[in-house]
């Protein structure tokens, strides 16, 4: 079975954040269709009904309560409903909580608390079988290496204080460390006696390091830890390599499906996996026995198992111990996660709780905000568009106090918006150096106070480093609009810290202004309400099909929206659902870049003065324009950053960017904002998408609309599917609620 080069797989559609795509134009990109219609430009909002009537007077984007059927996002996990394993492993709730204990991390932790409680005689079936599993892998007498014979990622120590900086140069990511030629070579020649392309032997053999051949011939299902190769293509791999035994219920196999499974749930959004949800997931894919390749895959140290443990009433001196509840629900689920997600998850629960403890309370005067956050460690922080002035005027006044304060940004995006005033540094800069205060003699950053806008885009990994960063006594602020889509990397930060209930909540009461304020204030709270928009901030173009909607979505960026409102082309951005399909970006881009910069993409399918949208990692999408090209790479404006891309990373780093996903979007705002909504993509909408969407445009928003009723019912009923994590619980254990302080 040949295996189709993973670059020109499509990611699949319930990713929130697709990882690096095919970045040449489609051949079969929409052309602009029909004739051009007069009065787009000032189109009043229509109800939803698919005419070409454009000259209405302004009515609400609703039409009608909603009906049954609420939209999704597409975020959810493989059999992520499934219940089955809850009676199984109840017996085993204490004994899992106890065994997590014994690692190091969760040993200093919770240093304060008893030993682990003897265990082990009452459990049978799945649950001992587990509990063995774990007790294995750390007694030593099973590996608890990571999958593939690779150490797990790590985030980078603390450096030392960096010397004074120069003047910076264009940013140009550091490529990956490239496997030494003769490895490629034989990783080329297994590749190529299973059928699989010639291309990937650079990518497998800088995975699997010196020896990497012979592992592949060993385990075949290791390629499935190169981004992009699904289960059917290492199957067929496997099979041409092993013959006859290369069946359904090899280990290597089974343990190659578990790291898979939990990697791409890692791409939508969580950071571990329910039992049951795992096991269904597996026995989709055929695995005959999902309980023992579990089992096997624990023993092997190819994911970890959790269970969090309810905190246990203490009896008072003098006094009988507490009654047991009879009545304390369904037990915790037992969960599985590799082990990068699972480490900062702990240790960014480990931060926060250090920065709530560690900090010396003082009386700052002032509003509520600077009043919190003078007496607490970690303050949580909520509003719009115009509540961001908020924790800035907030870290203006610390620095006026002597205070070592900074405000740190999702991007340039985020920096522009603020002004040049609020001396804004991006969270990418601040963890690699570029940008911010200098690190001290204990590698932390000198900082007395750091505010973070933006917060609900901090996926695990970046929050775990930038809160490690941070020496003892700073003062955390956490600031951002939590109607928005998640982060695009795995987890929910600023949900969880918010859903844990362990520090100080202060919601802005600055809306923000105008028809469009008013319109995403009413989404938010799940009403599509009509809004007054005399200024022609809010049009709706109601298409019929998907190919309407490409010509309309051209006709209003490239003549509409400058023409009658004044914003011209550069300045408008495009948002649809999904990167696939008649009208995703693939498409849109395609027509896009055909009206308004037509080119032969010279460099890897670009052209200078093309749009385009960088994701230099997962999670970390920024727009800019292409200025030129040479052997070094491709050289982009974004911004005003300039930034270099190495040639061989054009491909899977760089697309066209005048139409984004909302997930791309999210933390990002335009002077005028096209959303598309074509019909086909009425099962990828929910509130949070809307919301996002819509909330992007700074002064005019323009909806291509052929979604009819499916847009407010997604608005009223169209809730996101909630991610696993361990954040939340975590917290919880370790820092009291302020009312049970």
């Amino acid at each position: 079975m040949t295996v189709p080069d993973p670059e020109r797989v499509p990611p699949t559609p319930d990713a929130p954040e697709p990882e690096a795509a095919d970045t040449a134009p489609q051949e079969d990109a929409v052309e602009p269709a029909g004739a051009e219609e007069a009065g787009t430009d000032g189109a009043a909002l229509a109800d939803g009904a698919s005419t070409d009537d454009a000259g209405r007077d302004d009515a609400a984007l609703a039409d009608g309560a909603g009906t049954d059927g609420a939209g999704t996002d597409g975020a959810g996990t493989d059999g992520a409903a499934g219940t089955e394993g809850a009676a199984q492993v109840s017996e085993a709730e204490a004994e899992l909580a106890a065994q997590r204990e014994e690692r190091a991390r969760i040993e200093r932790r919770k240093a304060e608390k008893d030993g682990p409680i003897d265990s082990g005689a009452k459990l049978s079936g799945t649950a001992a079988d587990l509990l063995a599993a774990v007790r294995a892998v750390e007694s030593g007498e099973k590996s608890g290496t990571a999958f593939y014979d690779r150490p797990a990622p790590r985030r980078p120590a603390p450096q030392p204080a960096a010397p004074q900086r120069t003047q910076r140069q264009p940013e140009a990511v550091p490529a990956p460390r490239a496997a030494a030629p003769e490895t490629v070579a034989a990783v080329r020649e297994v590749l190529t006696a299973g059928g699989a392309p010639e291309g990937l032997a650079p990518k497998v053999a800088a995975l699997l390091g010196e020896g990497a051949a012979e592992a592949l011939r060993e385990d075949p299902w290791q390629l499935l830890a190169v981004p992009g190769v699904q289960p059917d293509h290492a199957d067929g791999f496997a099979r041409a390599l092993i013959g006859p035994d290369a069946g359904p219920g090899d280990a290597r196999r089974t343990d190659g499906l578990v790291a898979w499974l939990l990697e791409r749930a890692a791409l939508q959004g969580h950071t571990a996996m329910e039992l049951s949800a795992l096991r269904a997931a597996l026995a989709e894919r055929a695995v005959p026995e999902p309980e023992e390749a579990v089992q096997h895959a624990v023993a092997e140290g190819v994911v970890l198992v959790f269970q969090e443990e309810e905190p246990e009433e203490e009896a008072v001196e003098g006094e009988e111990a507490p009654e047991p509840v009879q009545d304390a629900g369904p037990p915790a689920p037992v969960l599985l996660g590799l082990d990068r997600y699972a480490l900062a998850e702990e240790s960014l629960a480990d931060g926060l709780a250090r920065l709530a403890r560690t900090v010396t309370p003082a009386d700052w005067d002032g509003p509520e905000l600077a009043r919190a956050c003078g007496t607490h460690g970690l303050v949580l922080h909520t509003g719009g568009e115009a509540a961001r002035a908020e924790p800035v005027a907030l870290v203006r006044t610390a620095r006026e106090r002597g205070l070592r304060a900074a405000v740190a940004v999702h991007g340039e995006n985020g920096r522009r918006r603020l002004g040049p005033d609020a001396a804004a540094v991006t969270v990418a800069g601040l963890l690699s150096g570029t940008a911010g205060p200098d690190r001290d003699e204990d590698g932390a950053l000198a900082l007395d106070l750091l505010a973070v806008l933006d917060a609900p885009q901090l996926d695990v990994e970046t929050a775990a480093m930038l809160v490690e960063a941070l020496p003892d006594g700073c003062r955390l602020l956490l600031s951002g609009d939590p109607g928005v889509l998640g982060p695009a990397g795995a987890g929910r930060v600023f949900g969880d810290v918010l859903a844990a209930k362990v520090c100080p909540q202060l919601a802005s009461r600055t809306p923000d202004p105008g028809p469009l304020g008013e319109l995403v204030s009413g989404i938010g709270a799940g009403e599509l309400t009509q809004v007054d928009a005399p200024g022609k901030e809010l049009v709706i173009v109601p298409v019929r099909d998907a190919g309407e909607a490409v010509h309309r979505t051209v006709q209003l960026v490239a003549d509409s929206v400058p023409r009658a409102i004044g914003v011209p082309a550069e300045q408008t951005q495009v948002i649809t659902v999904g990167h696939g399909g008649s009208a995703g970006t693939r498409a849109l881009n395609a027509a896009l870049k055909q009206r308004l910069n037509p080119g032969p993409g010279r460099f890897g399918g670009f052209d200078p003065g093309d749009r385009v949208a960088h994701s230099p990692a997962p999670g970390r999408t920024r727009t800019g324009t292409v200025v030129s090209a040479d052997a070094e790479g491709l050289h982009l404006d974004c911004e005003g950053e300039k930034v270099l891309v190495p040639k061989d990373r054009v491909e899977p780093e760089v697309r066209h960017g005048w139409a984004l996903t909302a997930h791309q979007a999210a933390g990002m705002r335009w002077p005028a904002v096209v959303a598309v909504l074509p019909g086909d993509a009425a099962q990828g909408l929910s509130r949070a998408w809307v919301y996002t969407a819509f909330g992007r445009a700074e002064r005019h928003l323009s909806v291509v609309h052929g979604v009819d009723q499916a847009l407010p019912r997604a608005v009223a009923e169209g809730l996101a599917p909630p991610r696993t994590t361990r954040l939340r619980p975590l917290l919880e254990s370790l820092l009291a609620a302020p009312d049970e302080e």
